[in-house]
């Protein structure tokens, strides 16, 4: 990992208030070196060392409450998570665009795409809206 991106890693930290661990720099690292979204599993895998699953599982959930990350919903029961974008606070999202995810390589990928406007009928009122679309990526096509 270069410099610069240590230095963001420790900013990013510190500006959402928060110790700087092993473990997040760590998670940061993988996130930022990934070419997509990454889901709880990868992260032994991506590592290449043992990461406690309590506490990678922790990590996540405090950098998704600090709006750090964000998560995917999947058609099958796991969660994929991404890096949000620089506008995004703590408790206050703003990662509204559409995620794609590659039928071949399973990757999926935030893409600079806005969600759709949804019409709701009258009396409806829309809190989140997400939107996967499940393709071929540009890599496996």
């Amino acid at each position: 990992m270069s410099n610069k991106n240590k230095v963001s890693i420790t900013e990013l930290l510190r500006a959402s208030k928060l110790s700087i661990t092993d473990t997040r720099v760590k998670i940061l690292e993988l996130f930022m070196n990934s070419n997509g979204a990454l889901e709880h599993s990868s992260f032994e895998k991506l590592a290449g060392q043992s990461f406690d699953r309590v506490t990678v599982y922790r990590t996540l959930q405090t950098f998704l409450d600090k709006g750090i990350i964000h998560s995917i919903p999947t058609t099958d029961t796991s969660i994929r998570y991404a890096l949000c974008k620089s506008e995004c606070s703590e408790h206050d999202h703003h990662d509204h665009h559409v995620h794609f995810k590659c039928e071949e390589c399973g990757t999926t990928t935030c893409l600079d795409t806005d969600v759709p406007a949804i019409h709701l009928p009258k009396g409806y009122a829309a809190h989140n809206v997400d939107v996967v679309v499940s393709g071929v990526c540009k890599e496996c096509k």
